[in-house]
């Protein structure tokens, strides 16, 4: 934190804790969410340093093609973040793929 403000890790992770339990948000929601459009790629970077385990639910976060990330340098979290989401009732194949549309979430609109 520089002069008060969070920084952009800090500011993902508070983000993606709005997501609620059973839904998705993509990587570049998150970006747009906190004023960083066009930033998805830095928001999946911002997950990857959370330390696990943690309370900031970074499973309910995919890519735009409705995907999980697969990929070795993952580590295993991939599968680890296919069993999170099937374990809260979105189902997910064998490829990763899930029904985006039907489990994304939109934040309400800001109270004016």
């Amino acid at each position: 934190m520089v002069d008060g403000t969070p920084g952009f890790d800090q500011r993902v992770w508070e983000a993606v804790m709005l997501v609620p339990a059973g839904r998705l948000a993509t990587y570049g929601q998150i970006a747009e969410w906190i004023g960083a459009y066009g930033c998805a790629r830095q928001v999946g970077w911002a997950l990857r340093r959370l330390p696990l385990p943690s309370e900031v639910p970074w499973h309910r976060i995919v890519n735009a093609r409705g995907c999980i990330s697969l990929s070795p340098s993952r580590e295993g979290s991939d599968w680890m973040q296919r069993q999170l989401l099937i374990g809260e009732g979105i189902p997910v194949d064998e490829q990763g793929r899930l029904p985006l549309r039907r489990y994304l979430w939109r934040p309400p609109p800001p109270a004016v």
